[in-house]
């Protein structure tokens, strides 16, 4: 049995496209592996969702955002590796934004947590990378999507 953290955190997430490709943050974790995973993080208390990605943003791509809809909504349980084992439950919301047209890929001065790049990725090679979630590829790639709600994603 899972030992669950009490309380859920809200996490805010940018989804921005530009030119047939998605801004990305590039981690590496403890051991060098490489995942892929859109800007954003977890919501402070007192701080609406727009302010916390427009915060996370900042911090993380070292611009401003324009936040536009809320496009998905999908629970995440994160399985923390320590002794004991614990396991997070964010609720993540994924917005449709968009940066100034003279931004240039680069990290802000407070990135995120094993953060070492933001890089442009194209659409069509959202298949080949160790992308965070994996449902992102499906559905950036699919012309019409049935629900906000995404369920858990993994």
């Amino acid at each position: 049995m899972k030992n669950y953290l009490p309380k859920i955190r809200n996490a805010a997430r940018a989804l921005i496209i530009r030119d047939k490709k998605v801004l990305l943050l590039r981690k590496e974790s403890d051991n060098l592996e490489t995942s892929y995973v859109l800007p954003g993080g977890g919501q402070n208390v007192g701080e609406s969702l727009i302010e916390a990605l427009q915060r996370e943003c900042v911090e993380e791509i070292a611009t401003k955002i324009n936040v536009e809809d809320l496009l998905f909504v999908a629970d995440y349980f994160k399985d923390k590796a320590i002794d004991p084992p614990v396991t997070t439950h964010l609720v993540e919301f994924i917005f449709k934004c968009n940066v100034p047209d003279s931004y240039i890929a680069k990290s802000g001065l407070s990135p995120d947590k094993h953060q070492v790049d933001v890089v442009w990725m194209e659409l069509s090679k959202l298949k080949e990378i160790p992308l965070f979630p994996k449902a992102l590829d499906s559905l950036l790639n699919t012309s019409q999507v049935e629900s906000i709600y995404l369920g858990t994603i993994k």
